[in-house]
């Protein structure tokens, strides 16, 4: 897992914030409602369904796991791509946010198939229905390794149609 520190990454929050917590750039209308701008940014959009851990994935997301833009990435195959100690944040993050349905944000370690590693910015945010937590969606931003304070991302990046 990345450093917590000094960033405040490493934690949960309520959905009232999600627009404090969205991400690290801003972006106009333009560009957020199109794909391949996102990717060429390093951003991409996400959404996994709890019923079935189906995902989905925008290019950029793809681009940043080194996986092949459009094939069926399995949640497994995806959390197995997380080095050891970012796999174990995010999950108890992921569980902690469908049970108490919260948002979270975690810089994480990346171990790509063709042997390279990066870093990414996980920002998860649950999805209701009548209450109930549903799926989980949000934003994943490669990070240089140099990475500073992030600045803000607009929620219109947060959706995917």
């Amino acid at each position: 897992m990345r450093p917590t520190e000094p960033l405040p990454l490493h934690h949960s929050w309520p959905l009232y914030d999600l627009r404090e917590h969205l991400a690290p750039v801003v972006l106009d209308q333009e560009i957020a409602g199109n794909e391949a701008a996102l990717a060429d940014r390093g951003l991409g959009l996400w959404h996994c369904n709890l019923a079935d851990s189906s995902i989905s994935w925008t290019h950029g997301v793809y681009d940043i796991f080194g996986l092949e833009p459009g094939s069926i990435v399995p949640r497994l195959l995806s959390v197995s791509l997380y080095a050891n100690d970012s796999r174990e944040a995010m999950e108890r993050l992921r569980a902690y946010a469908i049970r108490h349905q919260r948002g979270f944000t975690l810089d994480v370690d990346i171990h790509r198939p063709d042997g390279s590693d990066c870093a990414m910015r996980l920002i998860a945010a649950p999805v209701l229905l009548d209450g109930e937590t549903v799926a989980l969606r949000g934003v994943k931003q490669w990070l240089p390794r140099d990475v500073g304070a992030p600045v803000r991302l607009e929620p219109t990046t947060f959706f995917i149609p």
